[in-house]
């Protein structure tokens, strides 16, 4: 799972394709991932998700699912496109579980789609000998990081959504956000309510550990989990993949409603009464 080493590793790798200045903050002569929190010189604090940090937290989530994907006869793809769900070049699928290992991908062939919103959690300090030294957790600085970000909320939820309603197609794939950190208390509710209503399967943080003060960890219907081991990752996965779940969203009178249910319940099983319901929901 995520870890302080994970983030130190990518300053490693990102100081040798770019510069100090692009990669930290400056503070009163000192670079630092994210401004101190009780520090108050007037400094820009960098995104936490930049273009280095999101191809590597995307390269990280695929070799970390790439054998639950295996075990279950599937492929981990980074960058999945599907024009016919709306996963085009600009809005591709962070990473997705697929039949082929090809990035250009049917709908037929997609079977779990993963949204990405992972960055750099805590505070780190360049020290003298030109080493990333772990200085803090999250709460120790100024910065939002992962899904305590509000943009990256929304960004994700938009997503899911656009997938939901562009086409009829999407409705059987499960959508998961994967991040890093704890959420807000303003969206616990949100995220409870979507999980609810089969917008999005669940929100995951992926970092079991983020501080050692209290966090949400869960919330009270897990439509956000913070998962401690690959096997609880595992399992959960399993678990989606096999419900052969359908998304559905409709408006209608009681009248209208009770009509359909009662055209759908003359089916022999209840797995032929759920197929036509939701084939009259979608005339």
């Amino acid at each position: 799972m995520w870890s302080v080493n994970d983030e130190i590793n990518f300053f490693n790798d990102a100081i040798n394709l770019s510069s100090i200045e692009n990669l930290m903050v400056n503070v009163n002569g000192k670079y630092y991932a994210f401004q101190p929190k009780y520090d108050r010189a007037r400094v820009s604090t960098p995104q936490s998700r930049n273009s280095f940090i999101g191809s590597t937290t995307e390269k990280w989530c695929k070799e970390l699912f790439s054998s639950i994907a295996r075990h279950n006869n599937l492929y981990a793809v980074n960058g999945v496109i599907c024009e016919e769900i709306g996963l085009s070049q600009k809005s591709a699928a962070d990473l997705a579980f697929c039949t082929t290992p090809n990035t250009i991908q049917s709908s037929d062939n997609i079977k779990l789609i993963f949204e990405i919103k992972m960055g750099i959690v805590n505070n780190y300090f360049y020290n003298d000998n030109a080493d990333f030294e772990f200085c803090g957790d999250y709460t120790t600085h100024r910065g939002n990081p992962s899904l305590l970000r509000s943009d990256s909320m929304l960004k994700a939820i938009g997503k899911s959504i656009n997938l939901r309603v562009d086409s009829s197609k999407a409705k059987s794939i499960p959508i998961i956000i994967l991040g890093n950190s704890p959420i807000t208390q303003s969206y616990v509710k949100k995220v409870d309510c979507l999980k609810g209503s089969g917008v999005v399967q669940k929100f995951i943080s992926l970092y079991p550990n983020p501080t050692s003060h209290d966090f949400i960890n869960v919330t009270p219907e897990k439509g956000f989990e913070t998962y401690e081991s690959i096997e609880q990752l595992e399992n959960y996965v399993e678990y989606v993949l096999n419900s052969n779940m359908n998304y559905f969203s409709s408006m209608m009178s009681n009248k209208e409603l009770g009509r359909l249910i009662s055209i759908a319940n003359a089916e022999t099983t209840d797995e032929l009464k759920g197929q036509r319901f939701l084939e009259m929901l979608s005339v």
